[in-house]
């Protein structure tokens, strides 16, 4: 049976934290600043965590991550 292998675009998109947990990047980040209040780009620029419902089903594409 082969390896299986690494989903390289969640690869790219998750890091792993010391504890474990997965970070992510938020989203409504590409464009049309203008809309948004100085105080939602602020916490726009901050890392998220990957929610608990989400957790199993990236760890599974990140397998062979370390």
């Amino acid at each position: 049976m082969p390896k299986q292998k690494t989903h390289r675009a969640s690869a790219k998109r998750f890091k792993k934290t010391a504890s474990g947990e997965l970070k992510r990047h938020q989203a409504y980040t590409g464009h049309r600043f203008h809309g948004k209040t100085k105080k939602q780009r602020r916490h726009l620029r901050k890392a998220a965590m990957v929610s608990a419902s989400d957790l199993r089903r990236i760890r599974q594409m990140l397998s062979q991550m370390r």
